[in-house]
């Protein structure tokens, strides 16, 4: 599967390198890989056990062929590649700020990742995989809220391997406690999405209110994924962040991230029409108009 993607930088389509190709296509297209899948979704001790040995020091040694392969700028981390004193402490880097602009808009990206943005929920269409919808009531685990979003804007964005895994307040708000809603941890890349469309509803996830004077509450949810065995939190609820403050960090593997707005309330930046493949963006980046 050729995965695409547009970058909204370069204003280009570009093809995505995917990292663990070969694994996903057998755990996620091949009956062979069925028992596999489970034992690595469904029993959290594989990816902590993952976790584990990602952050020994002997993994220091795959940080340069990964920067390599990948293509990433060592020029914008925070610390020097040297410094890292395992694989996972390169994964979580923090980078320099120069390096993530902070947009002027009232609500910026709040992360680095593959983004879909649907203005109205209600008029999601093409968001169905095999005829099945997006289940919003088990996402959130919440019949009342869900109702209160039923109509509202939905921005979802992938995090791969190769991507800064930090995320940050999208805007201007004071977030309450993260709740955990405890799940799997199946792969959020497409070619285990395209498969399957409850896997949001059905991995390991967190839920934070945030109150905004401009926006009023809205909903930020981290998602872990195959090898994500940790979210982590840095920020301090019940006291007011600004838009691009560290929220918190995955640790090791892919991951996914939504934003749910009341109906009304968003609206996105002129260039962020939804589209048929994912859009690129960068943390800092223009949300809103």
């Amino acid at each position: 599967m050729k995965l695409e993607i547009w970058n909204r930088e370069t204003q280009t389509i570009e093809g995505e390198k995917v990292y663990g190709e070969k694994s996903l296509n057998f755990l996620y297209k091949s009956w062979l890989g069925l028992p596999f899948r489970h034992l690595a979704t469904r029993y959290p001790f594989v990816s902590a056990f993952y976790g584990w040995w990602m952050s020994r020091s002997f993994t220091r040694q795959l940080i340069a062929p990964f920067i390599q392969k990948f293509g990433l700028d060592p020029a914008i981390f925070r610390l020097p590649v040297s410094d890292f004193a395992s694989f996972n402490a390169f994964f979580t880097r923090e980078l320099k700020p120069e390096a993530r602009p902070i947009a002027s808009t009232a609500a910026v990206m709040p992360a680095d990742g593959r983004y879909w943005f649907y203005p109205s929920m209600g008029q999601a269409e093409g968001f169905v995989v095999k005829r099945e919808r997006f289940d919003l009531p088990s996402l959130l685990q919440d019949e009342a809220l869900a109702a209160r979003y039923a109509d509202g804007t939905m921005i979802m964005a992938r995090l791969c391997p190769t991507d800064y895994h930090r995320f940050h307040f999208p805007i201007d708000c004071v977030p309450g406690p993260t709740c955990l809603i405890n799940g799997y941890l199946y792969s959020v890349n497409p070619i285990a999405i395209q498969q399957d469309l409850s896997i949001f509803t059905q991995n390991k996830r967190t839920l934070c209110s945030l109150q905004s004077e401009t926006f009023g509450e809205v909903l930020f949810l981290e998602i872990g994924a195959t090898n994500v065995g940790s979210i982590h939190q840095t920020y301090t609820p019940n006291r007011k962040h600004l838009k691009g403050e560290e929220k918190g960090y995955f640790s090791f593997g892919a991951s996914a991230l939504i934003l749910l707005f009341r109906k009304g309330v968003l609206t996105l930046a002129p260039d962020l029409t939804p589209r048929p493949i994912e859009t690129l963006c960068l943390m800092g980046q223009s949300l809103s108009n």
